[in-house]
């Protein structure tokens, strides 16, 4: 099993993604055309456990039908996929195990407050956006008075969220490569190697530090430095985010991933979740410069551990 290790991660990465683009599809079942006098009707036909249902689509047009039939096309090729990837991870010799309850509780708590964490998130990265925007894309894809740029921002974020989400991704370890794999979807859209470690210099808005180009091997080893290191799982989080924001791994997404990539290990280990809420945002930031720029760590820990970690009440 352990020899497998690599192979059963990325096989859980690729179902998680899959599940993903599943439950975005506006539609689940087959095309079904019904007539009642003389107008038709379009309606999803599925069967759930032992019983069919059928869903309203809309009245007939031919736009219409023949965008039920790429979707059922697309829902029919999502489901082949996955099948194949839960029999290679049968064949690896995976099973899923049950999440323990309070972690269970805390990923139900982060899945109830995921649009306004992604708000949130938008708002940290300077996307022009209001709450009631931001639901309108996250539940339907569009929205008017926004740039085509700030709503693909927004519909990544969704995306990694729904990823760190999977009930598989969380029982996954937080690892390098759960980090990279979050980076490429924030970055989908904008760079082809979005997940990729960045090779080229960069530089931060508002502060005079130059990040030097990361090594992929020091990376992974001062990651898994902060998850060996005997603190509380509390403190990991936020130092994992810290690294990853000031070490600016790949060229762009930076904040997003870091933020991601520590709320994916705190929603495991069910320490809660950090977001940094719009009001702290102006704060947030300032530290953040002054953290780059050499100073102690512990005034952002302390800033994030006491404004910006929530905990699911028990």
């Amino acid at each position: 099993m352990d020899n497998n290790f690599s192979k059963i991660q990325e096989l859980l990465r690729q179902k998680a993604d899959l599940q993903a683009r599943y439950n975005l599809l506006p539609y689940h079942g087959s095309p079904e055309i019904k007539e009642r006098g003389d107008n038709r009707y379009l309606y999803m036909r599925e069967r759930i456990a032992s019983r069919k249902t059928s869903t309203y689509a809309g009245i007939y047009s031919d736009e219409l039908y023949s965008l039920l039939l790429r979707v059922n096309r697309e829902e029919r090729e999502i489901k082949k996929e996955l099948r194949k990837v839960e029999k290679e991870l049968l064949a690896l010799g995976y099973s899923q195990s049950e999440l323990p309850g309070d972690v269970r509780l805390n990923l139900e708590f982060a899945r109830a407050n995921m649009k306004m964490n992604i708000y949130e998130q938008a708002v940290l990265e300077g996307v022009a956006t209001s709450f009631p925007q931001t639901e309108e894309i996250i539940e339907n894809g569009i929205v008017s008075g926004m740039t085509a740029q700030d709503v693909q921002k927004v519909l990544n974020l969704k995306h990694a969220w729904e990823f760190i989400l999977d009930p598989d991704v969380i029982a996954s370890p937080t690892s390098y490569h759960i980090l990279c794999h979050i980076a490429r979807l924030v970055n989908e859209g904008f760079f082809a190697d979005g997940g990729k470690i960045r090779g080229v210099p960069v530089r931060i808005g508002s502060s005079s530090y130059i990040p030097p180009l990361p090594i992929e091997t020091v990376v992974i080893e001062n990651i898994e430095e902060i998850l060996r290191s005997e603190i509380t799982d509390d403190l990991k989080g936020i130092k994992l985010c810290l690294y990853c924001m000031k070490t600016q791994v790949f060229t762009d997404g930076n904040k997003r991933a870091a933020v991601l990539f520590a709320n994916h290990f705190l929603i495991s280990h069910a320490a809660g979740m950090l977001v940094i809420p719009e009001s702290e945002v102006p704060a947030f930031k300032r530290l953040l410069v002054k953290y780059y720029e050499g100073e102690d760590e512990k005034v952002i820990v302390e800033f994030l551990k006491t404004r910006c970690l929530r905990k699911a009440k028990i």
